[in-house]
């Protein structure tokens, strides 16, 4: 494991706590850096809303991001296990947990995962999510990389329930509701933008948060003046500024 990478990852997630927070480009530092440090092939993490109910915020890749929603849509898998139960869940083989999850398995097999390490976002009894690890090769994730992911997602959700001093659980859910309704409307600019260029979903949100980055702007926020035509964007695979255009509702 790379231990400056490491460090700079920790670092990286504290300096999240500025002014200007965005919570979801927070939470895809760490599925992204996830990926990085692990021996995993992609991350996907879900949050539960004000009602307790899961939903995805944040994944390494689309392909992650939509077998989280296969997850969700039939409330069967690891990552839902492992919220209910605020413990770690292991699959170390895909193959033989049919009969555990006859429905999410064969789905993240043809995904082409083949092993899954479920962590919980908790700290001490208030689980607020679970972080889900994926593996192309059979093998479970090994001690000290499950020490390390644990890590990772207390360390994010100390800085979530802890920022800018929010300890109380209302203001905590309102928090985590803005980031679920700034996700919808990522995923819109994300679509409409992936058809405009002619890229990929994984491609279009990689322009996107570049973007925002680069302009010091909340990735959501730059993703609703897209969505509704009021902000052009640079694509490198047109090579030139997209004029804005009437807004295209889509379908997250």
């Amino acid at each position: 494991m790379d231990a400056e990478l490491l460090s700079e990852t920790f670092v990286e997630l504290t300096d999240t706590m500025v002014a200007g927070f965005d919570v979801i480009d927070f939470l895809h530092v760490l599925t992204d850096r996830s990926v990085q440090l692990l021996d995993v092939s992609a991350a996907g993490l879900l949050l539960a809303d004000p009602r307790g109910e899961l939903r995805v915020v944040a994944a390494s890749s689309e392909t992650a991001r939509l077998l989280e929603l296969f997850q969700l849509q039939n409330d069967q898998g690891p990552c839902l296990d492992c919220y209910r139960t605020g413990q770690p869940v292991q699959a170390a083989d895909l193959a033989a947990a049919v009969r555990r999850w006859p429905r999410f398995a064969p789905a993240a097999r043809q995904a082409g995962f083949a092993a899954v390490q479920a962590l919980p976002m908790r700290l001490r009894e208030q689980v607020i999510g679970a972080l889900n690890l994926f593996r192309a090769e059979p093998g479970a994730l090994a001690p000290a990389g499950i020490r390390v992911g644990q890590a990772l997602a207390d360390v994010a959700t100390i800085s979530l329930l802890h920022e800018r001093g929010m300890r109380h659980s209302d203001i905590l859910n309102e928090q985590l509701q803005t980031a679920l309704n700034s996700r919808v409307i990522i995923e819109q600019a994300k679509g409409k933008l992936a058809e405009r260029l002619g890229v990929d979903m994984d491609q279009a949100f990689t322009l996107l948060r570049n973007r925002a980055r680069a302009s010091n702007r909340r990735l959501s926020d730059l993703a609703r003046a897209f969505v509704d035509g009021t902000e052009p964007l640079t694509g490198p695979a047109a090579g030139r500024t997209l004029p804005p255009r009437p807004a295209t509702r889509l379908i997250p």
